[in-house]
């Protein structure tokens, strides 16, 4: 099962790369249905300052719209240091944008295909890292801050998102991926008052085998075994002031997340799984916002096989955790 995700994990990187590079230059175009972007890791802000959404995701793009409705895009938005350990030319991978005092900050995973910091069996391992640019604007452009990198160069990681936790203290929650410790984890690492950099060392939350719904067949074919993978954390907080992570996994090769419980109501958990997913099958890697409305959504994206080649197109749905649970209800079309 290693050698089939690693092969499936090649392909859909091999049919989209074009779009991960910050250096493709993107048709614009304007009036656009949700249904017919390609966006893998959708991430919508709601600005209310300027009463409009972005959204980014997977190839460090920026679209834009009034009403959930129409989009206007993609945009180029990450100007990177082309002399940093980035290099010329870095995929970008699930960028999320969060506005935080007075700035807005733009959270990504950026990958230099030319550096190869380590080799797990069959798995070549790309130089990737979770890492934070700044804006002044939410349209951006976001630019590199103080710190050349927030977490170490020997291990890839990925998929960082923001919280601040009930100490006051801003982190980063990411993904160390499962290509290299063969059972991806998730971490939290602080961040620096103005998130310009990391504070000391990470810290493990929880591991990809912690959880009780993602199956896939073990090495012997005999037994099943937790999936290996961690993607797409997003943190939030119930009704009832209960600290909860939405995060993705593999059910076999059906993509599907699920949600986790901090019993403290901290980063620092211990983090309970409930049993079955949170969404339906083929939809993940989501995240929450507030319509400027008020209503609540989540945004995911699923994936879909078109003459061979994996496309993965964004989705909204209505949601409600004004209790003690998250609970995912029917799509919303806007």
């Amino acid at each position: 099962m290693v050698k089939k995700a690693f092969l499936l994990a090649v392909s859909i990187v091999g049919a989209l790369t074009s779009g991960f590079s910050q250096n493709r230059v993107p048709v614009f175009r304007q009036d656009v249905p949700l249904d017919s972007i390609r966006l893998s890791d959708p991430c919508i802000l709601a600005d209310k300052k300027n009463a409009t959404y972005y959204m980014t995701g997977t190839g460090g793009m920026l679209w834009k719209s009034k009403d959930l409705k129409k989009w206007t895009g993609p945009v180029a938005i990450a100007q990177t240091d082309p002399n940093s350990w980035m290099g010329p030319m870095p995929m970008i991978w699930a960028a999320e944008l969060h506005q935080y005092k007075d700035k807005y900050y733009y959270f990504a995973t950026f990958t230099n295909r030319a550096v190869k910091i380590d080799t797990v069996g069959e798995n070549i391992i790309e130089r990737r890292a979770s890492h934070v640019l700044v804006s002044d604007k939410a349209e951006g452009p976001y630019v590199p801050m103080k710190d050349p990198m927030y977490l170490p160069a020997d291990k890839p990681t990925l998929d960082g998102t923001f919280w601040v936790d009930t100490d006051g203290k801003p982190y980063m929650v990411y993904c160390y991926e499962w290509l290299q410790n063969l059972n991806g984890t998730i971490e939290k690492i602080e961040l620096k008052p103005d998130l310009s950099g990391s504070v000391g060392e990470s810290k493990l939350l929880f591991r990809a085998s912690d959880s009780p719904w993602s199956r896939e067949n073990s090495k012997d074919k005999a037994k099943i075994a937790p999936n290996k993978v961690t993607d797409g954390p997003w943190l939030f907080r119930t009704g009832t002031g209960r600290l909860g992570m939405i995060w993705t996994s593999w059910i076999y090769d059906v993509y599907t997340q699920g949600v986790a419980y901090s019993k403290s109501g901290t980063l620092d958990g211990p983090w309970v799984q409930e049993k079955e997913p949170i969404t339906p099958p083929n939809y993940g890697h989501g995240m929450l916002f507030k319509t400027l409305e008020g209503k609540w959504l989540m945004s995911v994206h699923s994936h879909k096989s078109v003459n061979g080649r994996t496309m993965r197109y964004p989705h909204l749905f209505e949601v409600d955790f004004s209790g003690d649970k998250l609970v995912v209800g029917k799509p919303y079309l806007p």
